[in-house]
């Protein structure tokens, strides 16, 4: 371990966002905390803060790779957990209006699927095998203790079982509580301007069902996505998880709910657009209740707008973004913050007053990595109720996407950069290569004309 840049980092929340944050700071801190409201178990199980839990979780290839930095061999012990290996485009069905199904092919990259808290428990069971690294279940934290006038922070107040209320000094304070509701009362409490936001209304519900995956199972599939289309909103998805076993889950938006009976639940599989899913799910045996998740709205905070920001403070992960989780993308946007977090605090090591000079420089380098996935959650705007501002130009970006989804099915290798670009592995700038625009307007054109 390098030479400390300070004593104390306090980590808020130990989901995914937290425990890549710890991971990140330890190198750089004496000992790091992670506080935890939930009660934390020795095995994989749901908890109360985080509402998606019981719901699908897929982890993208750039996540994989990012937690692979931050704890080497991730992969390799979400394995031994049970989570399902799963290689991009050829394990995955995708059935797109038009396509029945869209090409499967093999692009040479793979990543899990597991349950949400198959994953955490991996992480946690890494995070503390970091010999600085303490997490502390069942701890709530109270209020964030500012200094020098508000300027900046000096600890957190919490409340724990065992002990009552206490004090923790710090010289960084994480926010990783998921909606950053620590870091916003802060801000408010010390006279600070609150970052600006933008939202994208939604108002999408989720069920989901856990089977248990039958022996007449689809040998040429592990994950099934199904894509709505104007006529018929309902999406919906198969997605193996440890134990073989899928969790289905089907989808509708602007407060048209899926049914949470399991009549109702098989009648609304059978509805989908296509039959795959019906197909997959009607003669497996369910496993436990139909659970119901219901999303408002992404919401963006443009931390990276503001001036100035306290010293020892940062939020991350989903205090900063948080997108629809139909698009599967928070879990691996947290870790490649986290990457980046690392990354930036080993330059400032030896530069004077590094915490001073943390915030803004991590703000700024994460702006593009946000900047991704908040393009994919721009696409809610294809509905006419979803709320927010409708992003400029918005007609010509389902146009472009269209003609890239076309191109990418009859060309594997667009196919693969596109492939590439839905997992962070690739930013979306490389559509706008010259060779590669060309063929995407001359693919518009030609859509247009068939109009």
């Amino acid at each position: 371990m390098a030479q400390p840049i300070a004593r104390t980092a306090v980590v808020i929340g130990a989901g995914i966002g937290g425990l890549s944050a710890a991971a990140a700071l330890a190198e750089s801190f004496s000992r790091v905390i992670v506080l935890e409201r939930d009660e934390l178990g020795d095995h994989p199980a749901p908890r109360p803060g985080v509402a998606q839990g019981r719901h699908p979780h897929l982890l993208l290839v750039g996540g994989l790779r990012a937690l692979e930095q931050l704890f080497p061999g991730f992969g390799d012990d979400l394995a031994a957990a049970g989570a399902v290996r799963y290689q991009v485009g050829i394990d995955i069905r995708v059935e797109r209006p038009d396509f029945h199904p869209y090409p499967q092919r093999d692009f040479g990259f793979y990543s899990y699927a597991m349950s949400r808290p198959l994953i955490e428990s991996v992480a946690r069971r890494r995070a503390t095998q970091l010999s600085n690294v303490n997490i502390r279940a069942q701890c709530r934290v109270r209020e964030i203790i500012a200094a020098d006038g508000g300027k900046g922070v000096q600890g957190v107040h919490i409340e724990n079982k065992e002990t009552g209320t206490e004090t923790l000094h710090a010289d960084l304070v994480v926010d990783a509580s998921g909606r950053g509701a620590p870091t916003l009362a802060y801000l408010k409490a010390c006279g600070h301007a609150p970052p600006q936001e933008t939202s994208i209304g939604i108002d999408i519900t989720y069920a989901t069902a856990t089977f248990a995956i039958p022996d007449s199972a689809a040998k040429d599939w592990k994950v099934l996505a199904v894509m709505g289309d104007a006529q018929n909103h309902s999406g919906g998805g198969v997605f193996p998880l440890e134990g073989r076993r899928w969790m289905v889950t089907v989808a509708r938006v602007h407060g048209d709910k899926p049914p949470a009976d399991a009549d109702g639940f098989m009648q609304h599989v059978q509805q989908i657009r296509t039959a795959t899913m019906y197909e997959a799910v009607r003669h497996a045996e369910r496993i436990g209740d139909i659970e119901r998740f219901v999303f408002p709205a992404s919401v963006r905070r443009h931390f990276e707008r503001l001036e100035t920001f306290p010293r020892g403070l940062l939020p991350i992960g989903d205090a900063i973004c948080h997108f629809n989780p139909v698009f599967g993308q928070g879990m691996s946007v947290a870790a490649i913050e986290a990457c980046e977090l690392k990354r930036l605090l080993a330059t400032l090591a030896n530069q004077d007053d590094p915490l001073a000079r943390l915030a803004l420089p991590f703000f700024a380098a994460i702006t593009p990595v946000v900047d991704e996935p908040w393009g994919v959650a721009n696409l809610d705007f294809i509905f006419p109720q979803t709320r927010g501002v409708r992003p400029e130009g918005f007609d010509g970006t389902l146009m472009f996407a269209a003609a890239l989804t076309n191109l990418a099915a009859r060309d594997p290798e667009i196919h693969k950069l596109m492939t590439e670009v839905q997992h962070f592995l690739r930013s979306s700038t490389a559509y706008r290569e010259p060779a590669i625009m060309q063929r995407v307007q001359a693919e518009m054109a030609a859509m247009a004309a068939m109009r």
